[in-house]
């Protein structure tokens, strides 16, 4: 059943009343298009992981080391495929302020930081956590 006029109207007003109000948590609600991607990557693998079991076990049933060899490696590539980072996922490090630098693939650090001037692992989580508290998270 279609919302009237009047629902349609309220609905848009407070749409644009959270978006000012926290226009992070409504950008994470706009749908992602790569989240379609990643479902169906699941899925297939979900799929693909259930056929190798099924494999696995008429193999064993029927005593045929091949076939249960070759339903897990289909049990393996399909969990592989379904976990593999796609083209669009990007991966980095969360700095302090929130922002996400990309991963440069070089393993090395950035320019200008250093184990001593960044602090301990520790440090770095407590001084996190402390901003966190103070901004009222």
């Amino acid at each position: 059943m279609p919302l009237s006029e009047h629902e349609q109207r309220l609905l848009d007003q407070m749409e644009q009343a959270l978006k000012v109000e926290d226009p992070k948590f409504a950008s994470h609600m706009v749908a992602h298009p790569g989240r379609s991607k990643l479902r169906r990557r699941i899925a297939i693998g979900v799929v693909g992981v259930l056929a190798g079991l099924a494999l696995v076990l008429v193999g064993v049933t029927i005593t045929q080391i091949w076939l249960g060899v070759v339903g897990f490696a289909v049990m393996v590539a399909a969990g592989a495929y379904a976990f593999a980072p796609g083209k669009g996922r990007e991966f980095g490090t969360v700095q302090d302020d929130g922002s996400i630098v990309a991963a440069s693939g070089s393993g090395r650090r950035h320019r200008g930081t250093t184990a001593a001037q960044s602090g301990s692992f520790m440090e770095r989580l407590e001084q996190r956590w402390d901003k966190r508290r103070e901004q009222g998270w």
